[in-house]
């Protein structure tokens, strides 16, 4: 219980009130006046338990992570789709119960979505302007990606628009500026090497250069990088040097690495290698296990996605799934 003090109200409405009685009188100001305090208490909201097993809680279950490349009206690769698809999919996820997440939340298992709901994480490969591009007032256009999202979300409070976008150098052709709105309107910049090089192909000098440079360019915006994905979805011969190293006085360490493909990630709490984080990738029409395909195969087994208690604070699921928890989460563990 807080106690809120306000000062000098109690003097100013008793002269008010003796000036509306007499006619005459004037309201003495609150210098002339002695010094009164009221004090007045407010309740502090309380957490709203919610019976994990009324909402079927299962925070071991999968988390669909989607990637998406261009969103275009003419899509020219098959990971592309146009604004329409883009519209029509997170109109489903929100049918659906889907609340989006962070890369970066997800992987650090801080997941605050309501109860009942699911996490998906939406990501954004190559920084191109069809991902993100400003208008001359210094808003998202209507038609790119995040216009498009920013808008969905305006119109559904409770859907909470945000993404990750994994940004080569240069990203969108807007530099900085990008990345500095991008994180304070609440989306994650992660890192996807300086120039889209294909880090199977590099030596372990090569590879943690590509790296280094790219950190190096988004945090001189301000923007911590925790998350990087895979261009083309290679990995370097030593695969450590994509979640950790240094180049020329840089160095960057990530929490998680993200895969290509080609299916829902782990639960965060369970058996998940942030190594070699999978993802499903968006299709242009129908691609084979392609983000429809897999949402198609969560909403069959419902039971297999991860859906939230609605407490961060802790973990929830069914008994009989205990064994899938990994050790270092078990002090938040409810089972029920």
């Amino acid at each position: 219980m807080a106690v809120r003090t306000v000062p000098g109200i109690r003097p100013i409405l008793m002269s008010l009130l003796v000036a509306a009685v007499a006619g005459c009188a004037t309201a003495p100001t609150p210098e002339s006046a002695p010094e009164q305090q009221v004090s007045t208490t407010v309740a502090e909201p309380t957490p709203t338990f919610v019976d994990p097993a009324g909402v079927a809680a299962n925070e071991l279950g999968a988390v669909p992570i989607l990637m998406y490349h261009q969103v275009s009206a003419n899509p020219a690769g098959e990971y592309d789709q146009t604004p329409e698809e883009f519209r029509a999919e997170l109109d489903r996820l929100y049918r659906e119960g889907y609340r989006p997440v962070t890369a970066a939340d997800y992987i650090s298992g801080r997941i605050d979505i309501p109860a009942g709901t699911h996490p998906v994480v939406l990501t954004f490969d190559d920084s191109t302007v069809s991902q993100f591009a400003f208008t001359p007032d210094g808003r998202p256009t209507p038609e790119c990606a995040i216009g498009i999202l920013e808008e969905f979300g305006a119109s559904r409070p409770d859907f909470g628009p945000t993404a990750t976008l994994y940004v080569n150098d240069d990203p969108f052709t807007l530099g900085a500026p990008a990345l500095t709105w991008l994180a304070a309107h609440g989306y994650e910049i992660g890192a996807h090497t300086a120039g889209h090089a294909a880090l199977a192909r590099l030596d372990g000098d090569g590879v943690q250069r590509e790296l280094a440079e790219n950190v190096r360019a988004i945090e001189v915006s301000g923007v911590r990088v925790r998350t990087m994905a895979l261009p083309f979805g290679l990995a370097p011969a030593d695969r450590s040097l994509a979640r950790q190293g240094s180049w020329a006085g840089t160095s960057y360490s990530f929490e998680a690495v993200m895969l290509v493909g080609a299916g829902p990630a782990p639960s965060p709490f369970g058996p998940v290698d942030p190594i070699a984080v999978p993802r499903i990738r968006s299709g242009r029409g129908e691609v084979d296990f392609d983000s429809a395909y897999w949402l198609d195969r969560l909403a069959e087994t419902p039971e297999r996605r991860y859906t939230s208690d609605g407490d961060p604070a802790r973990i929830s699921f069914p008994t009989a799934r205990a064994g899938e928890l990994a050790a270092q989460w078990s002090s938040r563990a409810t089972p029920y």
